[in-house]
């Protein structure tokens, strides 16, 4: 496995995989099964495969403790080894900001990025957009593998990857879980044994909507709004909870058949997200 620590080396590591295919995953590292997901599934659709680490201050609101997000290069390295991955790319925010982050060129998808997690966290989506146009044009994959937990990240990423014409395809995995359904994330290191417990209530509750959608209910704004108050009296401190068209993360209405359920909650400090998908119904 190689490590490339800014764009020459990258450049220098890529030139040796011309006319190979490439998968790349983004990641802002303390890695988790979640991301070992993708990097299997990229080794399913392409020869090589691309890993990048970077933690991205660009994404990251003044509310955020940027400094307190985990970082775990050594172990992260490890797992990627193990798995095989091709390259490593490991950028300083020198190296993608050179100028600083206030004069950086944005990239902004509108539309979508005004809503749920967009509409608390401003700016962030703008972020998201920012480095991973950077990060595609710079390594120039064939294919760019992203988890389906950030469902509104997914669709961003790909609606400006369709509006900006980027020869890439993206491609989606499920989210992964733990036994218990909680979504794996790196933010779940945050929690305590007893708030792990908790946690996992936040998918479930997704699931009883979804089966009550399931069973012929429609009244999403009813459904949501319980699904925030059994959180609530669990300890949650509830966020959003809504549903969504898939195609434009418009509201949900009671013709829709693209449907995701949209939810949003802190607990001990900690944000959760997490979503589902209402199979056709």
């Amino acid at each position: 496995m190689e490590i490339a620590k800014d764009a020459y080396e990258l450049r220098q590591h890529l030139a040796g995989l011309d006319g190979d295919t490439i998968a790349f995953v983004p990641t802002m590292g303390n890695l988790h099964e979640g991301h070992l997901s993708l990097v299997r599934r990229g080794f399913a659709m392409a020869e090589h495969v691309v890993v990048s680490i970077f933690v991205n201050p660009l994404q990251f609101s003044p509310s955020d403790d940027l400094d307190a997000y985990p970082r775990t290069l050594e172990r992260d390295l490890q797992l990627l080894a193990a798995e095989g991955v091709t390259l490593v790319f490991t950028p300083s925010e020198e190296g993608l900001y050179p100028e600083g982050l206030q004069v950086h060129t944005k990239v902004t998808v509108p539309g979508l990025t005004n809503v749920l997690c967009g509409r608390k966290r401003v700016g962030h989506f703008d972020g998201v957009t920012t480095v991973v146009c950077k990060l595609l044009n710079l390594v120039s994959p064939d294919i760019a593998l992203f988890g389906e937990k950030d469902l509104q990240q997914l669709l961003v990423i790909r609606k400006m990857v369709a509006d900006l014409g980027m020869p890439v395809q993206i491609e989606s995995v499920s989210t992964q879980r733990d036994a218990r359904g909680l979504a794996l994330s790196s933010r779940n290191s945050y929690l305590s044994s007893e708030a792990l417990d908790i946690a996992p209530a936040l998918y479930r509750n997704l699931v009883a909507v979804s089966d009550a959608v399931q069973g012929g209910a429609r009244d999403y704004a009813g459904l949501c709004s319980a699904v925030i108050q059994r959180l609530n009296k669990l300890g949650f401190i509830g966020e959003y909870c809504e549903a969504r068209r898939c195609s434009d993360l418009l509201p949900a209405q009671e013709e829709d058949t693209d449907v995701a359920i949209f939810c949003a909650a802190v607990l001990e400090g900690t944000r959760l997200i997490d979503n589902i998908v209402i199979e056709h119904y």
